[in-house]
């Protein structure tokens, strides 16, 4: 009995011996890690300190204070790492690394790097669209800012950038919808613009290939975005191709209206007021014609016309 107990004893003292080891092994790992940070390196020390907590874990509460402080330095790092990869325009990896530091940080209790990291993902994903953007690779902009409304379905910026991207791959309708979204998150005056254009540049594109019925219905559609001299003109003169002199003369006296000064404004009320002289109107033709008497072009005949109505 006796040597038995010995020989028990002996294994639990090389048990003891071995724990100490171990911890003295996982001290070491850390006292590394806590080294390679001072020297800003930070990689070293990140492997490092998994690897204490690995070996801090496997003793239990021996190891619990030292696994504790790998706990504290593992989602800073791997916050710190992931924000280097960002400057250095790594932005799939930075990514990543932003997802595994906000796993580890909820995992370790550190809310506040956790939120960081998933503030930051973004911003990330939005300059790496902004590089595409830049190089006028559309595609990769379009699917660049859907990845950024994909983590912040309101970030209006990111919708109006879109939008942009989309019109310059040529996918209006998609574009249009991008900028009502960019407009409904505090985007508004640019986005709204933007639709104005596109609208305006199919309605000018329909007039110029003979798409009268086109013309008036893409120039009608800019004026719901705000009234626009240029669209009330394409609609008047797509108009007067249709044989619509009532609503030519309408257009085009909106168009006198908010661009009175405008170069051709003498020559559009000379138009005018040949379409109220067609309809028999002298008083309302007068009064166009008038308007039209300083015309280089049309300034006599308007003149004639004058005298010819009265």
């Amino acid at each position: 009995m006796k040597k038995l107990f010995i020989t028990i004893a002996a294994v639990l003292l090389g048990a003891a011996f071995a724990s100490a080891q171990d911890l003295a092994s996982v001290t070491e790992t850390f006292n590394n890690g806590a080294i390679a940070l001072q020297a800003d390196n930070k990689t070293e020390a990140l492997q490092s300190f998994r690897e204490a907590l690995a070996g801090a874990e496997l003793l239990g509460a021996e190891g619990e204070e030292i696994a504790t402080k790998c706990k504290s330095y593992i989602p800073v790092l791997e916050f710190a790492i992931a924000k280097e990869m960002v400057n250095n325009q790594d932005y799939d990896n930075a990514v990543a690394a932003l997802k595994t530091t906000i796993d580890l940080a909820k995992e370790y209790g550190d809310e506040g790097t956790a939120e960081s990291a998933a503030d930051l993902i973004p911003q990330v994903l939005m300059q790496k669209a902004n590089a595409f953007l830049s190089a006028k690779d559309y595609v990769g902009a379009v699917a660049g800012y859907k990845a950024v409304l994909e983590a912040d379905p309101n970030n209006g910026v990111a919708a109006l950038r879109l939008g942009s991207a989309l019109n310059s791959a040529g996918d209006k309708d998609a574009a249009i919808e991008a900028f009502k979204l960019a407009a409904a998150n505090g985007q508004e005056k640019q986005a709204v613009k933007q639709i104005s254009n596109i609208y305006l540049k199919n309605a000018a594109a329909a007039l110029k290939a003979k798409d009268y019925a086109g013309a008036v219905s893409e120039a009608l559609k800019v004026n719901e975005y705000g009234e626009n001299a240029k669209a009330y003109q394409i609609a008047a003169q797509a108009s007067q191709s249709l044989k619509k002199n009532n609503d030519a003369i309408n257009y085009f006296e909106k168009y006198l209206e908010l661009a009175p000064n405008a170069g051709n404004a003498t020559q559009i009320a000379y138009t005018v007021a040949a379409l109220y002289q067609q309809q028999g109107n002298k008083a309302k033709a007068i009064e166009f014609y008038q308007k039209a008497i300083t015309d280089p072009k049309f300034g006599a005949e308007a003149q004639k016309q004058i005298n010819v109505l009265k």
